[in-house]
């Protein structure tokens, strides 16, 4: 776990009120919707505040969902923190490279959880360029995009601008400083905008599960990590439901 900062709270003209446990609790797929415009804030340990607003998600609904780290009951040590409460982190490493952050909604025991695919970049950009952009490529030369739009446009983008990794794996959202939601402030960008409702994304492998519209994304947002097709899914009811889990098993950075 990351240590608790001691360092001030950060700028309430961005960054407003925590959420409490109970905005966390309920299905998925609400919770997917809810997040959107929301801002998710990472202090790190020398105070330095990193802060982004939610513009992209996708829910995750349980053992029957084919897409699911929890499909058919499935528990392991990877996934324990998805059987936690609502408001906790679930963070899992994937294709031996990347990490992606879920937040976790269902009751204790029942895994529900919405994956967070994209940020729109709101404070602390300079760290997050650092963080994004220090692994060096070919011939050792350092890697760098062409705009801030990729600094966390995707999942395994965002948790590297975030320093996001398996030490925060089950963490509560709500008791403790290093990692939250919080409401927009002040001078944050407010205004929702058109929500569309799309296919999640590579899970080919899930069956008639991966045309269920459980990707929530913001219209006009430049910075998800993919446009929405211009299509609905075939199966719009796949995934209407009450019961609910979390985590894709696998997702692109």
């Amino acid at each position: 776990m990351a240590r608790r900062t001691t360092q001030p709270e950060p700028s309430r003209e961005l960054i407003g009120p925590r959420w409490t446990r109970e905005r966390f609790a309920g299905g998925a797929t609400a919770l997917a919707r809810r997040l959107l415009g929301r801002v998710l804030v990472r202090v790190l340990n020398d105070g330095t505040v990193l802060a982004g607003r939610i513009v992209e998600t996708e829910a995750y609904l349980g053992v029957r969902d084919a897409a699911s780290h929890a499909y058919r009951g499935r528990r392991t040590a990877r996934n324990e923190a998805m059987y936690a409460g609502p408001g906790t982190a679930y963070v899992y490493f994937t294709y031996g490279m990347h990490y992606c952050m879920n937040v976790v909604c269902g009751r204790e025991g029942a895994p529900a959880a919405v994956l967070l695919r994209a940020l729109e970049p709101l404070e602390g950009l300079e760290t997050m360029r650092a963080l994004r952009w220090v692994h060096p490529g070919k011939a050792g030369r350092a890697v760098r995009h062409a705009s801030d739009r990729m600094l966390c446009s995707g999942p395994a983008r965002l948790c590297q601008a975030m320093a996001i990794g398996r030490g925060l794996n089950g963490m509560d959202l709500t008791d403790q400083g290093a990692l939250y939601i919080a409401e927009p402030g002040a001078s944050a960008p407010n205004r929702l905008g058109p929500v569309l409702r799309a296919p999640r994304i590579g899970i080919g492998y899930a069956g008639e599960w991966a045309h269920a519209p459980l990707r929530f994304l913001l219209a006009d947002s430049h910075h998800v990590s993919r446009p929405a097709p211009k299509r609905s899914s075939p199966n719009p009811r796949i995934g209407s439901g009450r019961r609910v889990g979390a985590g894709p098993r696998r997702t692109r950075g």
